[in-house]
């Protein structure tokens, strides 16, 4: 059997949102954005591979996690945007971590903010495609005005169990790879969050706040911005990912200015849980070359 995986790390309110942090070590930062319906603790193997390279902290998403309903009850990417700014001005500049929704959030911060974000790293960002997969048309589907509600309705009826290895098995390239322990971590957060009033809306309207993202036109569209990033940029996708194409990862190649691109053959769509010591190789590749003010180079 595996070895039992490391405790989650331990967390503290920093403003409005819940952060979680590794010990105070290196003097350089580095922010941690999670997807849709994740939360901090998506990032917490990858936080121990690299505390010896960064002091890391991830962040929960308003409604997400432990963290508050937002209070002005925006959930756009905007929204969450303006979280992890607040973060990052109380961090200083960081390097910035985002897989999926956390993903197109933080393409958001960097190109608005440029002053914070030292480095970004994506692990499969969920920037718009008209043609998207299954998963994401699922989560459009959830988005739909009365039809969500109804969806969220009909899943809490399921077990909490039933509806976690749903999950697993759509964001997961092997199922088989994730510890016990951290199944049993993710079922007991689930029915945590089913106690909360407002874990569902959270959840639906965030959906619609990355769905809309996918017919945005004009300089807010995330491709222009992302097109505007000064910041040096590692995209990592796995090849089996079943909610964003490979194909979005040619196209992040041809549109960011300075970016490199990992492809990885047996990663699914969280790579940075599936496998967080590969992940965390490249990371620090990205940052050593930050360092000595290199952009990076494709692969």
């Amino acid at each position: 059997m595996a070895v039992e995986p490391i405790p989650n790390w331990p967390g503290r309110m920093v403003g409005a949102v819940h952060v979680r942090s590794t010990p105070e070590g290196p003097a350089e930062q580095a922010v941690f954005v999670h997807g849709l319906a994740g939360s901090a603790t998506n990032w917490t193997d990858l936080m121990d591979e690299l505390k010896d390279t960064v002091t890391g902290h991830a962040i929960d998403l308003p409604g997400a996690g432990f963290s508050p309903v937002p209070a002005d009850g925006d959930y756009t990417v905007a929204g969450h945007a303006r979280a992890v700014i607040g973060l990052l001005e109380r961090t200083g500049p960081a390097h910035l971590f985002g897989n999926s929704l956390g993903g197109a959030v933080s393409v958001r911060v960097a190109a608005t903010r440029p002053d914070l974000v030292r480095s970004l790293m994506l692990v499969s960002p969920a920037l718009p495609d008209l043609l998207p997969r299954y998963g994401p048309v699922r989560v459009a589907a959830a988005a739909v005005p009365m039809l969500g509600e109804w969806v969220a309705g009909k899943m809490q009826l399921l077990p909490a169990e039933q509806r976690i290895n749903a999950s697993v098995s759509m964001v997961w390239a092997d199922v088989n790879a994730l510890h016990p322990v951290r199944l049993r971590d993710a079922v007991e957060e689930l029915r945590r969050r089913d106690d909360l009033p407002y874990a569902g809306e959270a959840m639906i309207r965030s959906a619609r706040g990355i769905v809309a993202e996918y017919f945005r036109r004009g300089e807010d569209n995330l491709w222009r911005q992302a097109a505007k990033i000064q910041a040096p940029t590692l995209i990592v996708h796995g090849r089996r990912d079943r909610l964003v194409r490979p194909a979005m990862a040619a196209k992040a190649l041809r549109t960011f200015r300075q970016v490199r691109l990992v492809l990885l053959p047996t990663a699914g769509h969280v790579a940075m849980m599936e496998m967080p010591k590969v992940v965390a190789f490249e990371a620090r590749r990205l940052i050593g070359e930050t360092r000595l003010g290199n952009a990076p180079l494709p692969s």
